[in-house]
């Protein structure tokens, strides 16, 4: 089982999980044309995508998930929320399945838990996978920490963990007030320490990746998210991982 990164951040978002031979696509923040290019600095061609999940509407998350989608001709999971919001705005995709947090379904080789998260979408899910021995969790755009989140994030092989903003770079940036209170509230994205915080209580002993991603251009940097991840795991910072907007990130084998 392996997983890799087309790019995370605010401009676009979307991973790749393998298992075996089957693909699966999370989030499409891209262009069926540009989502094709990243796949292949990877190896895979935009018709080996088995499925593409949806984890919200929000425009660097869904809107390339349609065309890609009818590109790849494969079908695209989400929740009926999610659906409802791109329906809205004629940008639902055809092939739809419709799923609800804490559903659990296969996908070929790879089972998939989906799980609810705070944020300000509507029906918003992430996502955990298994082949049956090794789990990968991935968590971005959520507001704050749950026990449910704690949950599903334990017990992991690899994790990929938002680290959105550096609190005072924000606080002190030039974000208008209600964009910085929107991302600062209990509905929009994890800064660096409440990230590290809820790793320290999720990493056990099978745990062999770590991923920053979902950093802010401005309010962010590799380094900070590196740190702040790094002291909740007492680890050198290069142990970490981040997954950068323009060059994503390189598989990494489970």
């Amino acid at each position: 089982m392996r997983f890799a990164c087309l790019g995370s951040g605010s401009k676009g978002n979307a991973w790749v999980v393998q298992a075996n031979d089957t693909r699966i696509m999370v989030d499409c923040g891209f262009g069926p044309r540009e989502t094709a290019r990243r796949l292949q600095r990877l190896g895979v061609e935009l018709e080996q995508i088995d499925a593409i999940l949806v984890t919200h509407e929000h425009s660097d998350h869904g809107r390339g998930a349609a065309k890609t989608a009818e590109r790849a001709r494969c079908p695209v999971y989400l929740s009926h929320g999610s659906h409802a919001m791109l329906d809205a705005t004629g940008d639902a995709p055809c092939a739809v399945h419709r799923i609800s947090a804490q559903e659990h379904f296969d996908l070929k080789d790879m089972h998939i838990t989906a799980y609810t998260v705070p944020h300000d979408a509507r029906e918003p899910l992430q996502f955990a996978f298994s082949d049956g021995a090794r789990r990968f969790a991935l968590l971005t755009d959520a507001g704050h920490a749950t026990p449910h989140m704690e949950a599903m994030l334990s017990d992991c092989d690899a994790i990929a963990l938002e680290c959105n903003h550096d609190v005072e770079r924000l606080r002190n940036g030039s974000y208008p007030a209600a964009l910085k209170r929107r991302i600062l509230g209990p509905w929009g994205h994890l800064d660096n320490e409440a990230a590290a915080a809820l790793l320290g209580k999720v990493a056990g002993p099978r745990l062999k990746h770590i991923v920053a991603a979902h950093l802010s251009e401005e309010n962010n940097s590799p380094d900070l998210a590196r740190g702040a991840l790094a002291s909740a795991l007492h680890c050198t910072p290069d142990w970490i991982a981040v997954a950068d907007q323009e060059d994503g990130l390189a598989w990494r084998t489970l």
